[in-house]
């Protein structure tokens, strides 16, 4: 139940959290230009109605379409916003949400119904005509249909948050949110309710209390300085620091281990914030416009004249109230807590939040005489996996483990006749549900995971040679020459790059595929995804860029590209001086692959390869001609 709703919240914040900054731009410009702002101007105002009306919902409707449906699915979503927009006489945050995934699913559907039923040539002109047609007969019915049902939805969602506050239960929300925020389900009510009505109040009274409620500093800061006074060990040590951090940084979540170290501690932000939310409602305390990050900054910039000592007096309240509490617990429960299991605690959870738990081996574990069939998976099947599976293979014959098939798929295409799974740690729990009674070995990287010698170990321990198929070999050397020279081309091998960010070479390897008419365009934001799902950094110095299982119809021909950085790229913790690009229809980019996993077996092997590179050498070595 916890895993589903917080990837519903992860869903409803995906779509908001992106345009933030579109937020905070007409939270700005409200402020200071309307009647009764900081420097009144009757022209700059005009700007405020659109703003809201138009560009925040077609903002959000844009990318919760990109998110289902891809580049084409945004466009879809964009149009089908429009439709709920005007078949509405309130804004349609919450209509845009509805519309938006919706295109992005309409054009997702088409696109699986038409694939391989596409006539050469005609891709562009189908891709183009299906997104105006469906998106246009979306927006006239989310027009008739959705606009309406959103707008009685809306303001039965405003009398409630009316009623409680008439009722002076708005406070008792606090009881919600805090729990929330250490289960990192606070994006979900912050993003999903409070800010579509908060902007409807703002709007109509040029503040609202519900911007606040969720991103109010002050129970975090009286917690963590309650540990400063009355914690124990490391956590009373870097309290003080974390406080900092959270008040001025706004990085609520940076007391979250403080409470996992002693759960009951969670009541003292819990009544400070009801302590807060009661000051802010009697004092008529808000905002302009959601405050994010959730720092004393944002929330003073937020801030509409007038507010300033209900707000502050909201702030102070709840801290204070949070601190008392938090020390006479710390006192009569308080515990020497282990911070560092509890701040990986808070890791595991917040990966679990965006659908990246970091579960440990699962499912039954096998008799290694039992083994017949290993499958490496990830995302799309096409590089890290196939790395890991040539490795893998590379380690067994080496040990003299035969009979072992080994190979590679994606994650939601595991065979269901293999014994063991290894995948990494984020695909864990998408595994296990792809296959339930395999064997689940989450691994970190695809390059030098320790894993793999363990589970050579234990194979060799075993029992007698399997009596199944024997493990795939690779291809004869002539073969595959002749089909790795289709694959890279001179003029696709790069060196000596200058450093860049990790997506400008993520766009540079897919600008290269298009310009050589490997990939449609569009398969470079499919790259991206595939980036920001996990990285494609994979040990060793490292990375190949390819896109998700989704935009594998976006590929034209098999074809791959090589861009060497002999500084290196900060790539997520990693550092990476090999980039290699990959679109790839079928399994002709294997012997390549096999090529570079031996010729980059550790950090050294590359980073040596990277520094003497000649670019026919590497044409040559890669292709299998020498």
């Amino acid at each position: 139940m916890k895993e589903r709703v917080q990837k519903f919240g992860r869903f409803l914040s995906g779509m908001v959290m992106p345009n933030i900054g579109a937020f905070i731009a007409w939270g700005f410009i409200a402020a200071l230009f309307i009647a009764d702002g900081w420097f009144p101007n009757e022209a700059i105002a005009t700007m405020v109605s659109p703003m809201l009306n138009y560009l925040l919902p077609l903002l959000i409707g844009y990318t919760g379409g990109k998110m289902v449906g891809g580049q084409r699915g945004a466009v879809a979503g964009a149009i089908a916003t429009l439709g709920v927009i005007v078949g509405a006489d309130i804004t349609m945050f919450i209509g845009a949400m509805i519309a938006g995934p919706l295109g992005g699913l309409l054009i997702k559907w088409f696109d699986k119904a038409m694939e391989n039923h596409i006539p050469a040539g005609f891709e562009m002109l189908i891709n183009n005509f299906s997104v105006g047609i469906l998106g246009g007969a979306l927006s006239i019915v989310c027009m008739f249909l959705i606009g309406p049902a959103c707008t009685f939805l809306t303001n039965a969602l405003g009398a409630g948050v009316e009623a409680l506050v008439d009722h002076g239960l708005l406070p008792l929300t606090a009881i919600l949110v805090e729990p929330a925020k250490v289960l990192f389900l606070n994006n979900a009510i912050n993003h999903g309710v409070f800010t579509p009505i908060g902007t409807e109040q703002a709007m109509e009274a040029g503040k609202s209390i519900l911007f606040m409620i969720e991103s109010n500093p002050g129970p975090g800061l009286g917690l963590l300085l309650a540990y400063c006074v009355a914690g124990k060990g490391n956590a009373r040590s870097s309290a003080a620091g974390a406080a900092l951090i959270q008040f001025v940084g706004g990085i609520h979540e940076i007391y979250f281990p403080y409470v996992l170290m002693n759960p009951i501690l969670i009541i003292a932000p819990m009544v400070g914030n009801i302590c807060g939310i009661l000051t802010l409602s009697v004092l008529g305390g808000g905002l302009k416009a959601a405050a994010s990050p959730g720092s004393i900054i944002a929330e003073m910039l937020m801030t509409p004249k007038g507010s300033y000592f209900a707000n502050i007096a909201g702030i102070t309240v709840a801290a204070v109230v949070s601190f008392v509490l938090a020390v006479i617990l710390l006192k009569m429960f308080g515990k020497d807590g282990d911070l560092e299991a509890a701040q990986q605690q808070v890791a595991a959870s917040k990966a679990a939040s965006k659908g990246q738990a970091i579960p440990a081996a699962g499912g039954t574990k096998v008799s290694a005489s039992d083994v017949r069939k290993i499958v490496f998976a990830c995302d799309a099947g096409m590089g890290s996996s196939a790395m890991g599976a040539t490795m893998l293979r590379n380690k067994l014959k080496d040990a003299g483990v035969t009979g072992i098939e080994v190979i590679h798929s994606p994650v939601s295409e595991i065979p269901g006749d293999c014994q063991i799974v290894v995948t990494h740690h984020e695909l864990a729990a998408r595994a296990a549900s792809s296959n339930p009674s395999a064997e689940i070995i989450p691994i970190q990287n695809f390059m030098g995971a320790p894993e793999y010698d363990t589970l050579v170990a234990r194979l060799s321990a075993g029992a007698e040679a399997p009596k199944a198929a024997p493990t795939a070999e690779p291809a004869p050397a002539a073969e595959a020459a002749e089909t790795g020279s289709e694959l890279l081309e001179r003029k696709n091998i790069l060196l000596n790059c200058k450093p860049v960010t990790p997506e400008e070479a993520i766009r540079r390897c897919g600008e290269l595929m298009v310009e050589s008419g490997y990939v449609e365009e569009a398969y470079i934001q499919g790259m991206l995804d595939r980036e920001a799902s996990f990285s494609v950094a994979i040990g060793n110095h490292v990375a190949i860029p390819h896109g998700t299982n989704d935009v594998k119809p976006l590929i034209k021909r098999s074809g791959m590209v090589v861009m060497t950085y002999p500084e290196g790229i900060s790539w997520n913790g990693d550092t990476v001086k090999l980039v290699v690009g990959i679109a790839s229809k079928g399994d002709e980019h294997l012997e390549i692959l096999g090529r570079i996993v031996a010729i980059a077996a550790s950090d050294a092997d590359t980073d040596a390869l990277v520094a003497g590179a000649d670019a026919e050498d590497l044409f040559k070595k890669l292709n299998g001609l020498e």
